[in-house]
């Protein structure tokens, strides 16, 4: 009896101390940073110009660039950071479950969310739009959608917007990820795409002449960096750090480096909204 009441404790121990990697032992995001020097922060994996993972492994684009400006200002070098892949139906989970620190992955504030996670920002503010095959000349903007099928990915609102407000007789498609969505519109088995304007943007600009985003937006998405619930120094901290990134010029050289070539109009800064 005694065996196995000293197997489960360890087997507790082990779970608590080795589930993931974020941020669980620690009150704040501020304290991991500043004791271990280290973060695990989710970022998408496959929106080119915003998280994209590269051949060799690493990732790049705009989410990653201020994640990496976010955590230098938290006290955590580049070397220190572990990206790990997120995909829009597991951003909650993963910081509910301590498996990440921190998610800068195109991740839009809502209430909802707000009852599951804390949110810093915004420092990015998108619209919906669609992506269509450059030679649809029908497909001009949501209302147009009826009968036609779209495309979007489990955990996202933007496809039920469009079935709700704009063209009920649309047929929806769910996919894990854009660049699926991406595959089976230019493969002509789906008409659309819809999600933010700045996520189009990229995957027109990696199949230019194929691709065109239809520029007429009709949302405001404010992409926020999920963190644990309650939170409330973390939250202060990065807001902080943002605020810095829009100051001293770096939040736009990295969103020109990203997006700027796709020719997607680089907005200013947003707003912060602390609470």
């Amino acid at each position: 009896m005694f065996g196995r009441s000293l197997f489960a404790v360890f087997a507790v121990v082990a779970v608590a101390s080795g589930c993931g990697g974020g941020s669980e032992s620690y009150a704040s995001i501020v304290d991991k940073a500043k004791n271990d020097k280290k973060l695990v922060i989710g970022v998408k994996a496959d929106q080119p110009g915003l998280g994209l993972r590269t051949p060799d492994g690493s990732f790049t684009g705009f989410d990653v660039e201020v994640a990496k400006y976010v955590a230098k200002q938290l006290g955590v070098e580049p070397s220190g950071i572990t990206f790990k892949e997120t995909v829009s139906a597991n951003r909650e989970a993963f910081i509910e479950q301590g498996q990440v620190d921190m998610v800068v992955a195109t991740y839009s504030i809502t209430d909802a969310r707000k009852q599951k996670v804390s949110f810093a920002g915004p420092y990015f503010v998108a619209g919906q739009d669609l992506l269509v095959r450059a030679d649809d000349g029908a497909l001009t903007g949501p209302e147009a959608l009826n009968g036609k099928k779209l495309c979007s990915v489990a955990g996202s609102t933007p496809a039920q917007k469009v079935k709700t407000e704009y063209a009920k007789e649309v047929q929806l498609q769910e996919e894990r990820t854009y660049s699926a969505c991406v595959d089976r519109v230019l493969g002509g088995q789906l008409d659309a795409i819809t999600t933010d304007n700045v996520i189009l943007a990229g995957y027109a600009a990696q199949h230019s002449g194929k691709l065109k985003v239809v520029g007429k937006t009709f949302s405001t998405e404010k992409y926020g960096i999920g963190l644990k619930k309650d939170d409330t120094a973390g939250r202060k901290a990065i807001n902080d750090a943002l605020e810095k990134m829009f100051s001293d010029g770096s939040w736009t050289k990295a969103l020109q480096a990203s997006v700027g070539a796709s020719g997607f109009t680089l907005p200013q800064a947003p707003q912060l909204e602390r609470y």
